[in-house]
């Protein structure tokens, strides 16, 4: 029906990749940047790359990661949505779909907070993630690296 974004979201872990939406939304709305130019989600520690004109902060860091796990505690309910290319182009960066990427693509809600286009394998609620940590962070050439890996939450 439509092709994957990446070639990192082969088996994904449900939890991680959707701890990544929240991180992508919460950088955009708190940072200022746009969603990850690159990704690598893996089960026991993934990482995103910002393209930023200043590196964050660790009171910035603390911040994202306090905003992270506010969404994940809020309970949200993650579901899928799909329209044609046409339908949503207005509201989402398509320069990201592959060439042979069908008319039909999956949104990806994590309540109210965030969406975006991706074909991956996600929670049914945000309570179900587990706790967010960023564990490193590095900047360079005007890339932030923001690795994190989730913890139980029991």
């Amino acid at each position: 029906m439509f092709m994957e974004l990446n070639e990192h979201n082969k088996q994904e872990f449900p939890p991680m990749h959707t701890a990544e939406h929240i991180l992508n939304g919460t950088m955009v709305k708190m940072v200022g940047c746009r969603r990850a130019e690159n990704a690598h989600i893996e089960r026991k520690k993934s990482k995103c790359d910002y393209k930023m004109a200043t590196p964050l902060t660790p009171e910035q860091a603390k911040a994202v990661e306090a905003r992270v796990n506010e969404v994940i505690n809020s309970d949200m309910p993650v579901w899928t949505e799909y329209a044609t290319q046409e339908e949503v182009k207005s509201r989402f960066d398509m320069s990201r779909l592959p060439d042979n990427a069908s008319e039909t693509v999956r949104i990806v809600h994590v309540g109210d907070y965030d969406e975006c286009l991706c074909v991956g394998a996600h929670v049914e609620r945000t309570s179900q993630i587990g706790i967010f940590r960023i564990s490193s962070m590095r900047y360079q050439d005007g890339v932030q690296r923001i690795v994190f890996r989730l913890d139980s939450s029991e």
